[in-house]
């Protein structure tokens, strides 16, 4: 095999985790606090994309721009369908929550397919298709400043969580609800916040998933599988384990997709996930890091 594409797919590989990072990032720090599996995550970053797409047509914004628009739209919305819907389902069959995301998913998917047909769409900026060049290595602008905005972000969720009071709320309540009321915090309140978090973030990575990959309404099913084999491995739950688990498997991605065939690329994910749920089923981080989330 030459080195230098090798080289080449390892190097995408890392700017393709941090994106994966990011967009997986809300998923597990909603199912810490509600131990519960958003199955409409993945549609809901499909939707922040075509909010971006469309702001860029219409207005010109850049999809990067558009991420402040985006996510206090979507966190305002996370809140309301959590108070009003999910607040409601608790203490009951988690099934049934998981049910509701369910739900939401295909609603979302269908609202989309209505708004904007079911046609491949795509982010295609002035700058989609410029890349340089560092040692015979061709690295993508665009895929760069996706995984630069993508570590920003994760950086700044990172620094709410372990240095800001409602950080230290959702830390607690994630560890266990009820010593976290015992000793004052709002369990119902911190949970919505945090599930408008998770739903905030999952919109910051819409805009980066359309700068970098064409997206129809259907293909949350595809993402909501990868992203669900990204945080099973890290550990359910954990921040730090989710980026581990992304770094890991976008680098497996795109090194498959040079070494193996294009076609095996997307089944990295199934695998690393069969395996861990054979061998470690709590992850490769797992109780360890749930208690620093």
């Amino acid at each position: 095999m030459n080195p230098e594409l090798l080289i080449q797919s390892v190097v995408l590989g890392i700017l393709t985790g941090g994106v994966y990072a990011l967009m997986a990032s809300g998923l597990t720090l909603i199912f810490g606090i509600m131990r519960v599996v958003n199955v409409a995550h993945g549609a809901m970053i499909v939707m922040a994309a075509y909010v971006s797409w469309v702001l860029y047509k219409t207005f010109n914004l850049d999809p990067i721009a558009s991420i402040v628009v985006v996510m206090p739209i979507f966190f305002v919305a996370g809140a309301l369908v959590q108070w009003t819907i999910l607040r409601r389902l608790g203490g009951r069959d988690l099934t049934l929550t998981v049910l509701v995301t369910f739900g939401f998913a295909i609603i979302l998917e269908g609202l989309q397919g209505s708004l904007w047909s079911s046609s491949f769409q795509a982010i295609n900026t002035p700058y989609s298709l410029s890349s340089f060049e560092i040692g015979g290595i061709y690295v993508p602008l665009v895929r760069l400043l996706a995984a630069g905005v993508a570590l920003v972000l994760l950086g700044a969720l990172y620094l709410l969580l372990a240095r800001s009071n409602l950080g230290r709320a959702i830390r607690a309540t994630t560890q266990d609800p009820r010593t976290a009321a015992l000793v004052g915090v709002n369990v119902e309140q911190v949970t919505m916040l945090a599930f408008a978090l998770g739903v905030s973030m999952a919109a910051a990575a819409g805009p980066l998933l359309g700068m970098i990959f064409a997206f129809y309404p259907a293909t949350h099913w595809l993402w909501i599988g990868k992203l669900l084999a990204i945080v099973v491995l890290g550990g359910l739950g954990s921040l730090a384990g989710t980026f581990v688990a992304a770094m890991i498997l976008g680098l497996a991605e795109q090194v498959a997709t040079v070494t193996v065939s294009l076609d095996w690329a997307p089944m990295v994910f199934y695998i690393f996930l069969f395996g861990v749920l054979i061998v470690r089923p709590r992850g490769l981080f797992g109780t360890t890091a749930r208690e620093s989330l």
